[in-house]
């Protein structure tokens, strides 16, 4: 038999983007990618790996992508499409759809974009949600507050992450969330119910909607506070002990997400919450989790992941399973303020206390402009690791947190 064909979009941005074209290759599978870039923006490395490249205008316009489809599928059978950018999901389903390759359904791609419609869909399903709607009217905005009570939570119905996200704890905020989120001139929002509770996550790896591979992480502290306080280190850390029962719910609200939303043979990325009024299911990405996180999936569970998850897409398998052998993690250091990095504190004490646990590090340059505390968990320095031990990469984490300091000055 002739190696499977998968298209992949966007193979040169961001960078780890790379990591995906890399692993079809090495199962065998043969690769056109469609990109933004033009081809000799392509390293050699990269370029060894694709079999064809495709210039578009923009991953996101309709209209290029189907015809550029067409045209790879003129020369050719063409087996699966795949994309992992959030960005780029919808887009590449009506590819999809419209070109008769199998993959993530426009169903799918839109549930798992638009917010309201999706927590729609799961509460149909049986799985707890906080209140929500989507509105484009400030009446409903305010009506929704009032009805569900403070505090409220405003994003748009297809972002990412924290990304435009307000908190609204009483009238007034509400009135400035709603002026901030631009729902006054006519933008469209979810508006939440405010969850009380730790804030986690759990991603999984599906063969025809069967999870083949999961991981339970957590954030110290949630989100929403970390994304809007400069002083905080904030942490991600994976546990190694997913297989204790206290993961059992988690695990099964997973795949009745799974089910409810047609998820067939794909990566997911699914936000939750627990407090007291138990176990929340917040929002779900059909595509591989962001900042990285599956390099530190892959150190801690002695797997490569994106092999696995090329192997579940061109061979409808994975070749290994996680070891659970270490935990994983990583902090984000913040500078003490907007400028420029003007120098470090506690770096050579942290490589001296915890180096061999240390799996990489990222220390911009003394002169190199600071990037925003909104900017995410890799937009300054950071440091990665892990450690069999759960509890004792949290103490290490938050050790680093507390003694190395990035100065900046303005």
């Amino acid at each position: 038999m002739p190696p499977m064909h998968v298209i992949f979009v966007e193979p040169n941005f961001p960078r780890n983007q790379r990591d995906f074209v890399r692993a079809l290759h090495q199962v065998g599978a043969r690769v056109t990618g469609i990109g933004e870039s033009h081809v000799d923006a392509l390293d050699d490395e990269l370029k060894g790996w694709l079999s064809a490249y495709e210039q578009v205008r923009s991953v996101t316009h309709l209209e290029s992508m189907h015809e550029t489809v067409k045209r790879i599928q003129a020369r050719g059978w063409v087996d699966r499409m795949e994309t992992t950018v959030e960005a780029h999901i919808e887009t590449a389903a009506k590819v999809r759809e419209a070109c008769n390759i199998p993959g993530t359904s426009t169903r799918t791609a839109y549930l798992c974009r638009d917010k309201p419609a999706m927590k729609e869909a799961l509460r149909a399903a049986g799985v707890p949600c906080a209140q929500s709607i989507g509105t484009s009217s400030v009446d409903e905005v305010r009506a929704f507050a009032a009805n569900v009570g403070f505090p409220v939570i405003l994003k748009p119905r297809a972002a990412a992450g924290a990304s435009g996200t307000y908190r609204a704890g009483n009238p007034e905020e509400l009135e400035t969330a709603i002026r901030d989120s631009q729902v006054d001139r006519g933008a469209g929002v979810a508006v939440e119910e405010f969850i009380e509770g730790h804030e986690g996550f759990y991603d999984t790896l599906c063969v025809e909607g069967q999870v083949v591979a999961d991981f339970a992480c957590h954030y110290f502290p949630n989100v929403l506070e970390a994304m809007r306080t400069r002083w905080i280190s904030p942490q991600i850390l994976v546990t190694n002990r997913i297989g204790d029962s206290s993961y059992d719910e988690v695990k099964r609200m997973g795949a009745k997400v799974i089910s409810a939303l047609g998820i067939g043979t794909s990566a997911t990325h699914m936000e939750w919450f627990f407090g007291p009024k138990g176990l929340k299911f917040s929002e779900i990405g059909c595509r591989p989790p962001g900042v990285r996180v599956w390099d530190i999936y892959s150190a801690a569970n002695g797997i490569d992941l994106y092999v696995e998850w090329a192997n579940a897409i061109v061979h409808g398998r994975v070749a290994k399973r996680p070891s659970r052998e270490f935990s994983g993690g990583m902090i984000a250091l913040r500078p003490d303020r907007d400028g420029r990095i003007s120098s470090y504190e506690g770096v050579e004490a942290m490589k001296a206390r915890y180096g061999r646990w240390i799996l990489d590090s990222h220390f911009p340059a003394p002169g190199s402009a600071t990037g925003t505390v909104e900017g995410g968990f890799m937009s300054n320095a950071w440091v990665r690791m892990r450690h069999p031990d759960y509890d004792e990469l949290r103490n290490m984490l938050n050790w680093i947190g507390e003694n190395v300091k990035v100065r900046a000055s303005g």
